[in-house]
């Protein structure tokens, strides 16, 4: 495995991908990489909840812990601040590893917005789970409760490889002293098959931008059409000007957004920019079935991204996420498939003139004000900031 391939910034050739849909296939996958895990497993994400479904994987982990297997559980120190103290407790005495990245109150470098969004689990550097979904009831089918719509995949090759060392450099900058893992050189597993994967890190307070650039280059070179879903859309300038080019040469481009969002200020503002995407001739497919967390595009029917990026600001310049470009038309195929399946039969085309209907003058004044105000707050705490802290160390 070469320097770059280990950094991810080149593609791998020998891997084999699974596109992961609902919530019941994507948990079943998880427990089973637990329960075949081996020697290592690395295990890093957003949200961790202590309900039936956390339970269960934590019930997995302990498993496996007791079979010898070395365990790194790294989770956002906001997002899964709710864990109990025996929670947490009775993993560490089962033997597990377990930090939390960038607690609020004990963070030496906290940046607003800055959190470890992306969701990553990898067993003995062979297998991994890439996606949007993190580990709790809501992201899980429960009787009589849908997960919401989200994504994964399951690969296995040289990605696993290369995903196991980005798991333990960032382990390593938060770990307790004494807890520090080595990297690997070389991949323990290399299948027959040949699926080109590459490894992107966003994380713009480390000037690393590479899903942002992998938006920015599936814009820039489609020659035909373009499917992204996406729970928050707010682009920044450069993309949208992509966006634009991309539109004015004929590419077709389909967004599928939310319906309804868990952040009502999100979700005002992005119906602002719906008037950009009319004026572009950009369709906009809103799905209502359940909340709508998928991140994941494909281009031309070649190649697809998939992780937690969602294609808004906060992804782009403050938290750090991780997708996987997937370039092999098979595998894009099937997922332009089950785009358009979402598509055709669970959501609604909003037209211009299903907007002007829907949403009256104030309601527009509403969504402008809105788009105007996240913007505020966003430079403020973050650019802004930033440069605060930057002038304070010097």
């Amino acid at each position: 495995m070469s320097r770059k391939a280990r950094t991810g910034t080149l593609y791998t050739d020998h891997n084999r991908a699974t596109l992961i849909s609902g919530g019941r296939g994507y948990f079943d996958q998880l427990e089973a990489l637990i329960d075949r895990a081996e020697t290592s497993l690395q295990l890093q994400t957003y949200i961790y909840e202590e309900d039936e479904s956390g339970v269960r994987i934590a019930q997995a982990l302990k498993r496996a812990a007791r079979r010898g297997v070395k365990i790194y559980i790294l989770l956002d120190g906001y997002a899964s601040q709710g864990l109990s103290g025996k929670f947490i407790r009775e993993l560490k005495d089962a033997g597990i590893h377990f930090d939390f990245f960038e607690p609020l109150f004990r963070s030496r470098d906290f940046y607003f917005g800055r959190r470890l969004h992306y969701k990553v689990v990898v067993a003995d550097a062979k297998c991994c789970l890439v996606g949007g979904r993190n580990i709790g009831n809501r992201y899980n089918d429960m009787p009589g409760a849908p997960a919401w719509l989200d994504w994964a995949v399951y690969a296995e090759g040289e990605v696993a490889a290369g995903l196991y060392n980005v798991c333990v450099k960032q382990w390593n900058q938060h770990c307790e002293a004494g807890e520090e893992q080595a990297l690997i050189t070389n991949s323990p597993y290399v299948p027959d098959d040949e699926c080109q994967i590459r490894i992107r890190i966003n994380d713009w307070v480390n000037r690393k931008t590479e899903v942002l650039q992998s938006y920015m280059q599936m814009f820039g070179t489609a020659s035909s059409e373009i499917i992204v879903m996406t729970s928050y859309f707010w682009p920044g300038r450069k993309l949208v000007r992509k966006m634009a080019k991309a539109a004015a040469r004929g590419v077709k481009i389909k967004m599928v957004l939310a319906a309804v969002s868990d952040i009502a200020l999100a979700k005002y503002a992005e119906r602002y920019m719906y008037r950009w995407l009319f004026r572009k001739n950009i369709e906009i497919y809103e799905y209502d079935k359940q909340v709508l967390h998928g991140k994941i595009a494909v281009c031309d029917s070649k190649w697809a991204t998939i992780g937690s990026y969602n294609v808004s600001n906060i992804s782009a310049y403050a938290s750090v996420e991780l997708n996987l470009d997937i370039m092999n038309p098979a595998f894009a195929a099937n997922t332009r498939g089950q785009l358009m399946a979402i598509i055709e039969n669970d959501c609604e085309l909003v037209t211009k003139d299903k907007y002007a209907q829907r949403y009256g003058f104030l309601s527009r004044i509403f969504q402008q004000a809105a788009f105007i105000l996240l913007n505020v707050i966003f430079f403020v705490f973050t650019f802004y900031f930033r440069r605060a802290k930057k002038t304070k160390r010097t």
